[in-house]
């Protein structure tokens, strides 16, 4: 498993959401409070909504912009606070497909495609 994720992050009817053939997902939608943080994470990016690279990790790397830290489980899924942006998000059992148990931290980077 790899250390540094990437995944295409793009917006469908006002809805951010993404595709990864390699762990059997199409179009799978942020949920909730996360659109707002991607929102505010890509705002200083040309065409965003087009689609823009993610780049995140349980552990700290060279360019992170953000640091989420779990909350609690609901639904499955996970909450994850920003302290930079006093921000919650749920994130979906998706990160599973990344992760083999709930990190206490995630760490991404927003860059243009």
């Amino acid at each position: 498993m790899n250390s540094i994720m990437v995944i295409h992050p793009y917006n469908s009817e006002g809805v951010w959401v993404f595709d990864d053939p390699a762990v059997n997902l199409v179009r799978e939608p942020f949920v909730d409070d996360a659109n707002g943080l991607i929102d505010a994470m890509t705002k200083d990016i040309s065409d965003a909504k087009t689609g823009f690279n993610l780049l995140f990790s349980a552990a700290k790397f060279p360019g992170f912009q953000l640091e989420l830290s779990w909350l609690r489980e609901e639904f499955s899924g996970n909450w994850y606070y920003s302290n930079a942006l006093d921000k919650e998000a749920w994130l979906c059992p998706a990160l599973f497909k990344y992760f083999d148990h709930t990190p206490e931290f995630l760490y991404g980077q927003f860059k243009p495609k």
